[in-house]
């Protein structure tokens, strides 16, 4: 049986972060993640998964100013993104949580490149002693346009270069087929660099037993190329989120 995380950035967003998590619990996920916890306190999020027995997978940096969409890649806000680095890595602590997506931000070009590089290093090195992955993730241009990070092999480019063992790649279905196509391949060629999986339908990014992605032989796939984590359900329902849960029975055998 393929294991599924809830993100609860999308799903369960009318409820507080400790009821989503709940909700996730009842509706048979094994795992849950999110995009930015920090204004729930973690000790109320903490016992949400503890009461729940559900591992928290990851979380994300924060965004930063209106359409930076993270910080890490942006020269001159260095200082910035180190503490949103150090803030995300003190929240998965206290939550347990097992992975640190950095988001590069809005920017192109060189500096850029050396900015992001510098930045996931001293994350990578922050993380380490407490067993926390640091991701990266590849976003396509049509919701994330002008991100820097927007192809997989831009993204083993950073990767085999900072050689940080705790450094792995976010592979998101949805982004990686609109950026590129061609998904089971790429699967199965980045899959040592893979560090967390997620998924939506495509183009729409909703609940996925529907589009041009045939998840039942992507998720194949994937369980073939030995990966068994659960994988992160990233969509954004086409209405409420219970109502559009039918695709974990169809598609989770």
């Amino acid at each position: 049986m393929t294991r599924f995380s809830a993100n609860l950035g999308f799903l369960w967003r009318e409820l507080s972060l400790p009821d989503a998590i709940r909700a996730a619990k009842r509706a048979g996920f094994d795992a849950v993640e999110c995009h930015w916890p920090y204004d729930t306190p973690t000790e109320q999020v903490a016992a949400a998964l503890g009461e729940t027995g559900l591992p928290m997978l990851g979380v994300n940096t924060i965004r930063g100013k209106e359409g930076e969409f993270g910080l890490s890649a942006l020269a001159g806000r260095e200082e910035d993104a180190r503490d949103a680095i150090d803030q995300s890595i003190s929240y998965a602590r206290a939550i347990k949580a097992a992975n640190v997506h950095v988001m590069a931000g809005r920017a192109s070009g060189e500096t850029a490149r050396k900015t992001f590089a510098a930045n996931l290093a001293y994350a990578c090195r922050e993380a380490a002693p407490h067993g926390i992955t640091i991701l990266i993730e590849p976003l396509n241009g049509y919701d994330a346009p002008g991100y820097f990070l927007n192809s997989s092999a831009q993204a083993v480019h950073i990767i085999e270069k900072i050689a940080a063992p705790n450094l792995k790649l976010m592979f998101d279905c949805y982004h990686i087929q609109l950026l590129e196509g061609d998904l089971t391949h790429r699967l199965g060629n980045l899959m040592p660099l893979i560090g967390h999986i997620q998924f939506a339908s495509v183009p729409d990014r909703a609940e996925p037993d529907h589009g041009e992605l045939d998840y039942r032989y992507i998720f194949k796939v994937i369980a073939e190329l030995g990966y068994t984590a659960p994988l992160g359900a990233e969509y954004k329902p086409a209405g409420s989120t219970g109502d559009g849960l039918g695709w974990m029975q169809s598609l989770g055998s």
